[in-house]
C-alpha cells in the first residue's frame, strides 16, 4: 500500500522537474506524470479507507523537528477527493497551457501545490502539519499572482493576509494542545484530549473554526476567495475551489470532531448557524455577479456552508447520544465535500475554456457560444444542474441527505436542536432556489442568444485534452448521482471514525434506505421514471398529433426587421430584482450619466452602471483597514529620517535598560 504513496510522490516530483523544461512536448509529458501520480494517490486513498491507521514516513532531525506522515480513513477520504480533481485538471492543463507564457513555472508550482495538499492531510504531528500548511499557502499565493497584473497582485495580497491571519489561530491552538497534552503527534494528542478542561476545549474549538474556516471560506472570513480564485489561472482555480478549501474542512474535522470528540451541543449549533449564513450569503452574492469566475467563487462559499450544515448537524446529534443519526449527517457532509469537488472542478474548467477562447470573464460580453463551443456548453450544463441539486445528478443526493439530517434534529431532546433544524433547512432551501436562478443566468447569458461582442464572435471550441478533462468530471457527476450507495460505502469507514461508531451506510440495489428517518431514495429509479415519462410523452404526441412536417421560421421580433444583441436580456437585468429586494445586503451603487444635445429634450446618450458593495467589506474590513492606516501614520512620525533623533532613541533605550537593570 505504501508503495503507491512513494510512487505518487516520485511522479509528482518528476512532473515538477519536467515542467521546467521549456518545450511543449516536455510540458505535456509533465502533466501526464502528474495525472499518473494522481491515480497512484487515488489507489492509496482507497486502500487507506479499508485499513487501520498506518505509519508512512518518519524523518527525525532533532528531538523537536520531526517529520511524521501517517494515514487513516479520514486522510484516505480527502486523498481520494484531491486525486479525482487533480487527475482531470492535469489532463485539462495539457491543452490549457499550450502557448502560455511561463508555462514551465506554472507546471512546477502546480505539482508542488498538489504535493503540499497531500502532505497536510497525511501529517502525523504538529510540525509536519504547519510546514505542509504553510507550503500550501505560499505556493498557492504564487499561483494567484502568476498573472502579473495589478488585480492579481491585489488579490494575492488579500489572500496572503487572510491566510496568515488564519494560520496565527492555528498555531495558537496547537500550542495550547501541546501545553495541556504534552504531545506533538496527533495520536498522542487525541489520547490525552479527553482530560482537557472544558474551557480549553472551547478555546480550541473557536480557534479551529477561525483558523481553518479562513481557508475554507466561511462568512465573514471569505473575503479573499472571490478575489483570489478569479485571479489564478483556470486550472489552478479548479484546484483551489475544488480541493484546497476542502483542506480547511479537513482541519475542522481533524481537530474538532476527531481529536476533541463529542462536545457540547452549542458547538454543533454554532456550526449550523455559520453554515446557514455562509450558504445564503454566498449564493446571494454569486447571483448578482457578472464575472463568471467570481460567480463560481461565491458559489464555493455557498457550498462550504452546505457542508458545514451536515457537519454541524452531526455534532448536535452526537451530543444528544443519537450516534447513528449523527453518522448519517456526517455522511451528508462528506458526500457533499466530494460532490462539490467534482462539479465545481468541472464548472471552473468549463469557465476556463470560455475565458481561454473569448479572452473575457464578463458574462455581458459573451452570448451564442453554444453554437461555437457545443461540448463546453454541454459540460457546463451538467455542472450547472449538478450544483443546482437536480435529480439523478450528484448534488441532489448529498443535499437530500443534508435535508434528512436536519429533519433528524427533531428527534433530539434539546429545544435548541429542534429550533436549529428548521432554520438550517430553510437556509438550505433558500440557497437552493437562488442557485437555480444563478445558474439559469450563468448558462443562459454566455451560451444562448446572439454573440454580444467580438470576443464571443471569434470563440472556438476547446482542444481535445481540455474536453477530456471536463468529460471525466461530467461523467462522475452522473455516476455519483445515479449510484451513490457504492461511493458512500467506500468512505463509510471515514464516517465511522468521525462518528465514533461502527457504521455501514444502509443501501442496496440502488436504494438508499434511512431506517432512522423512514426515508428512501433511489436515484436510478428516478432516472428510469424520468426516461419513461419522456418516452410516454413523445409517443402520446405522435399518436395525437400524427406525423407532421417541421418547419423553421425566424423568431418573433415585434415587427423589427432583425434582432440585435442589444435587445437581449443581460446578466445585470436578469438579477436586478434580487438587487432591489435585497438592497440592504447588496448596498448597490447606481450611476446614470446622461449626455444631452439640448437639455432636457434632446438626449444623445445614457450610460448606466450598477455595482454592489460587499457588506462585510464596508462594515468590517474597511473600518479595520482605516484604523490600521491611521495608527501607521502616527507611528510613521517616529521614523523621521533624522540621525540625531535615532541617536536619541538609542540613548533613551540605554538609560531605561540601566534603570531597570540596577
Amino acid at each position: 500500500m505504501i508503495s503507491f504513496f512513494y510512487l505518487g510522490i516520485i511522479l509528482f516530483l518528476a512532473g515538477a522537474i519536467a515542467s521546467l523544461i521549456f518545450n511543449q512536448r516536455a510540458n505535456g509529458f509533465a502533466y501526464i506524470l502528474t495525472s499518473t501520480g494522481a491515480v497512484c494517490f487515488a489507489i492509496f486513498g482507497v486502500l487507506l479507507l479499508s485499513s487501520p491507521p498506518v505509519s508512512i514516513l518518519s524523518i527525525s532531525t532533532t528531538p523537536i523537528l520531526e517529520f511524521v506522515f501517517r494515514g487513516d480513513t479520514i486522510s484516505g477520504f480527502f486523498i481520494l477527493v484531491i486525486s479525482v480533481v487533480t487527475f482531470s485538471v492535469s489532463i485539462y492543463s495539457i491543452g490549457y497551457t499550450k502557448g502560455m507564457a511561463n508555462k514551465g513555472i506554472l507546471g512546477f508550482l502546480l505539482s508542488i501545490f498538489i504535493i503540499s495538499m497531500y502532505a497536510v492531510v497525511l501529517s502525523g504531528n504538529i510540525i509536519t502539519f504547519l510546514i505542509s500548511w504553510e507550503t500550501m499557502s505560499i505556493v498557492s499565493y504564487f499561483l494567484v499572482v502568476f498573472d502579473t497584473q495589478e488585480k492579481s497582485a491585489k488579490a494575492g495580497f488579500i489572500y496572503g493576509l487572510m491566510t496568515h491571519v488564519g494560520v496565527v489561530f492555528i498555531i495558537v491552538l496547537f500550542l495550547i494542545l501541546y501545553k495541556y497534552t504534552g504531545h506533538m503527534d496527533f495520536a498522542g494528542i487525541k489520547a490525552a484530549a479527553g482530560n482537557l478542561p472544558d474551557a480549553v476545549k472551547t478555546i480550541i474549538f473557536i480557534f479551529a473554526i477561525i483558523g481553518f474556516g479562513t481557508k475554507a471560506g466561511i462568512v465573514p472570513l471569505h473575503t479573499w476567495l472571490p478575489e483570489a480564485h478569479p485571479a489564478a489561472p483556470s486550472n489552478i482555480s479548479s484546484l483551489m475551489s475544488g480541493v484546497m478549501i476542502k483542506v480547511g474542512i479537513y482541519g475542522i474535522l481533524r481537530i474538532v470532531v476527531d481529536i476533541l470528540g463529542v462536545g457540547p451541543e452549542w458547538w454543533g449549533t454554532a456550526i449550523i448557524i455559520i453554515g446557514a449564513v455562509t450558504s445564503v450569503l454566498g449564493i446571494m452574492y454569486a447571483t448578482v455577479e457578472r464575472d463568471i469566475k467570481r460567480l463560481l467563487a461565491y458559489c464555493s462559499v455557498e457550498n462550504i456552508g452546505i457542508i458545514l450544515l451536515g457537519i454541524g448537524t452531526s455534532m448536535v446529534l452526537a451530543s444528544n447520544g443519537l450516534y447513528k443519526l449523527s453518522a448519517i449527517a456526517m455522511t451528508a457532509g462528506l458526500y457533499h465535500t466530494l460532490n462539490h469537488a467534482v462539479y465545481k472542478g468541472l464548472l471552473f474548467l468549463s469557465a476556463g475554456s470560455l475565458v481561454h477562447s473569448t479572452h473575457t470573464k464578463n458574462l455581458e460580453e459573451m452570448g451564442g457560444l453554444i453554437k461555437l463551443m457545443p461540448y463546453t456548453a454541454f459540460f457546463f450544463l451538467i455542472g450547472s444542474v449538478s450544483i443546482c441539486a437536480l435529480p439523478f445528478f450528484n448534488g441532489f443526493v448529498s443535499e437530500w441527505l443534508t435535508y434528512q439530517s436536519l429533519l433528524s434534529n427533531f428527534q433530539a431532546m434539546s429545544a435548541t436542536a429542534k429550533v436549529a433544524a428548521p432554520l438550517g433547512g430553510a437556509a438550505l432551501a433558500f440557497s437552493g432556489a437562488l442557485a437555480v436562478a444563478c445558474f439559469v443566468k450563468a448558462f443562459g447569458i454566455p451560451f444562448l442568444g446572439l454573440p454580444r461582442s467580438h470576443h464571443a464572435t471569434g470563440a472556438k471550441e476547446s482542444s481535445l485534452p481540455m474536453l477530456v478533462g471536463m468529460a471525466i468530471l461530467a461523467l462522475l457527476c452522473l455516476v455519483l448521482g445515479i449510484f451513490p450507495g457504492h461511493t458512500i460505502k467506500l468512505f463509510s469507514p471515514a464516517v465511522s471514525s468521525l462518528a465514533g461508531i461502527e457504521y455501514v451506510f444502509p443501501s442496496g440495489k440502488g436504494v438508499i434506505h434511512l431506517s432512522k428517518t423512514a426515508a428512501d431514495l433511489s436515484p436510478l429509479a428516478i432516472l428510469v421514471a424520468m426516461i419513461a415519462i419522456f418516452m410516454a410523452a413523445v409517443v402520446l404526441i405522435r399518436i395525437i398529433g400524427g406525423k407532421s412536417k417541421t418547419s423553421y421560421r425566424d423568431s418573433w421580433d415585434c415587427g423589427i426587421s432583425s434582432l440585435t444583441p442589444r435587445m437581449q436580456y443581460t446578466a445585470t437585468a436578469h438579477t436586478n430584482p434580487f438587487r432591489r429586494i435585497f438592497e440592504k445586503v447588496y448596498l448597490p451603487i447606481r450611476n446614470v450619466n446622461s449626455i444631452y444635445i439640448l437639455k432636457p429634450l434632446f438626449l444623445k446618450s445614457i450610460s448606466y452602471t450598477n455595482e454592489i458593495v460587499p457588506s462585510f467589506d464596508k462594515y468590517l474590513y474597511n473600518p479595520i483597514t482605516d484604523f490600521i492606516y491611521s495608527i501607521s501614520r502616527k507611528v510613521k512620525l517616529l521614523q523621521s529620517g533624522s540621525i540625531h533623533l535615532y541617536l536619541g532613541y538609542i540613548l533613551i533605550t540605554l538609560l531605561l535598560l540601566l534603570l531597570f537593570w540596577f
